[in-house]
């Protein structure tokens, strides 16, 4: 049996934490599955980068102009682009609750194009994709993205999916997982 490998960034605690940055932490608490763990733990190493962030994941998680499936839906949609092992644990669960359906979730995990996509989820998912794809999308795309979503929800889908690329970019990093306890969402990316 072969020794763990140490944690990138060992798990910072509230007692490790430089003192400015402790109320921040606690804040965190109150809203994170995965505690300062995660992408916390690395976000937290840069203590002003870390409250800046966390104001803009609050205003992108809780009071996007997009509706809480698609925002969701976004979500997930980079966490499976980068395969990111703790994006994925933490936000499948709100994303159903959110009322996306388990079966878009579950295809888009098996790296397809979900099937039985409602009209709004697929456009969140075309739009997604083609930027990541393509770094750009077409007239066509942006002339339906803007005629179902509006200026502001298609703002908010784009900006929500990039702060996901840069929080799965910071768990790459940090090699973060989900808790010890817990099945990795994708076991063959496991280190």
């Amino acid at each position: 049996m072969s020794t763990p490998k140490p944690k990138r960034f060992p798990q910072l605690t509230l007692e490790t934490l430089d003192p400015q940055a402790r109320p921040l932490a606690e804040e965190i608490l109150k809203i994170s599955s995965v505690g300062i763990a995660g992408p916390y733990n690395v976000m937290l190493r840069s203590p002003v980068f870390a409250e800046r962030m966390k104001r803009l994941l609050d205003y992108l998680r809780f009071n996007s102009s997009l509706p809480a499936r698609l925002n969701e839906f976004a979500i997930l949609i980079q966490g499976r682009l980068w395969t990111s092992q703790v994006e994925w644990y933490a936000h499948y669960p709100i994303a159903l609750k959110a009322g996306l359906p388990a079966a878009v979730a579950d295809d888009l995990k098996a790296n397809i194009r979900p099937r039985g996509m409602r009209p709004d989820e697929e456009l969140i998912y075309d739009v997604c994709m083609t930027m990541a794809a393509e770094h750009r999308i077409s007239d066509e795309l942006f002339a339906k993205a803007k005629a179902i979503l509006g200026e502001q929800q298609l703002v908010d889908l784009v900006a929500v999916s990039g702060t996901y690329v840069t929080v799965a970019m910071l768990l790459s990093l940090g090699e973060e997982t989900p808790p010890a306890d817990k099945p990795l969402p994708f076991p063959e990316r496991a280190r």
